[in-house]
This record gives C-alpha cells, sequence and structure tokens, in this order.
C-alpha cells in the first residue's frame, strides 16, 4: 500500500499519494483552485502534493481531503470490498498509515459504514502533525501501552495505559507520543471521516 507515514507524521512522498488525489479532484470535476477554496490549503501546496513534490502531514492531507469531502480511510480504501463482510483477522486490516505512526482500520470501505474503528501505534516522537485536526462527529479511545498526548481544544493531557478519552471531532485535535515506548490504543470515531 502506498500510504505510508513518517515519524514526524508525515506521508512519505511517493508519487501515488498525489496521482489518487488529482484522480479523485478531476473524476469530481473540481479544480485544483476550488479544491483550493473548499479546505482551505493553498493552491501552490495541492499543486506540489499532486506532482509528488511535496508530502503531506497526516492533518494537512485530511485538511485538503475535506474539502472533496472524503475521509483518509476512503482515500486509502479499496472501494471494492465486500460490505457485509462481519470478521477481519489480524492480518486484513487496513494499513492506512505506515512507519512512525501506524493506523489498522477495521474494513476498507467505509462508505455506509456509522463506525470506524482503528487499532493505532505510533512510535516516541510521531504524533498527528503540527496542524491540529477537526472533522464532524465524535471520537474516543483506549491506552494499551505506553504514553499518548492528546490535544483536544485548549485541553491536553498524556494518558497512559487504561486511560481514555472521547470528544466531540469539531474540536481541534491532535495526538503525540511524548514518551520513550512506543504508544499503542484502540480508538473510534463516528461517523467515518479520517
Amino acid at each position: 500500500m502506498f500510504s505510508k507515514i513518517n515519524v514526524f507524521g508525515k506521508f512519505i512522498v511517493d508519487n501515488e499519494i498525489g496521482r489518487r488525489l488529482k484522480g479523485i479532484r478531476t473524476a469530481l470535476k473540481i479544480s485544483q483552485r476550488q479544491l483550493a477554496r473548499q479546505s482551505g490549503v493553498a493552491n501552490a501546496t495541492i499543486s506540489q502534493i499532486e506532482a509528488g513534490k511535496l508530502n503531506p502531514t497526516v492533518s494537512m492531507l485530511k485538511r485538503v481531503l475535506d474539502g472533496i469531502p472524503i475521509g483518509l480511510g476512503k482515500f486509502f480504501g479499496d472501494e471494492f470490498e465486500v460490505r457485509d463482510r462481519v470478521f477481519f483477522r489480524a492480518e486484513e486490516l487496513t494499513e492506512i498509515a505506515d512507519g512512525g505512526v501506524s493506523y489498522r482500520q477495521v474494513g476498507a470501505n467505509l462508505a455506509s459504514r456509522s463506525i470506524q474503528l482503528i487499532h493505532e501505534r505510533y512510535q516516541p516522537g510521531s504524533g498527528t502533525g503540527k496542524h491540529a485536526m477537526t472533522h464532524d462527529g465524535e471520537e474516543c479511545g483506549i491506552i494499551l501501552s505506553g504514553r499518548l498526548e492528546v490535544s483536544v481544544g485548549e485541553q491536553s493531557e498524556i494518558l497512559q495505559r487504561g486511560d481514555a478519552y472521547y470528544f466531540k471531532s469539531n474540536q481541534p485535535h491532535q495526538f503525540r507520543n511524548s514518551g520513550s515506548e512506543p504508544c499503542e490504543l484502540i480508538s473510534a470515531c463516528t461517523p467515518p471521516t479520517f
């Protein structure tokens, strides 16, 4: 899969992300300028991403995709997944990130689903990027191991094993592993917008 994220929350440049973004944008008959207006991301930035010259952070790509609108899961997902599937083996979870941050999503195409469930892993020093994310819905998670700094609006806490969070996702939020060991958690988002 072409969705790789380094320890700083940036996608590793691999022209597939840019080609995919351009393909979706043109299929929907949205110009780069229109997408820039709708997402609040500079036209030049979108152009550089599509050309494979800029590796976006998770939050930057999320902001661009919000202008379409399409979630990261759908952006990276398999459009032809069987929709009524019930069980998923560990190796069948859809990886929508790699490297310093790993998001292993249950199912690939969540277009007709109400919940997004993700097994997340953050390496020490990694996070979602320097820009906070916002989207419609609610999200929650529980830390399985390690430590995770969760910032929501003006609030920030370092959570560890057994701690949890739950918030409305229209508040700016960020995640970062400020510890010295990997952090693992299970999170859920409704509706699936990430």
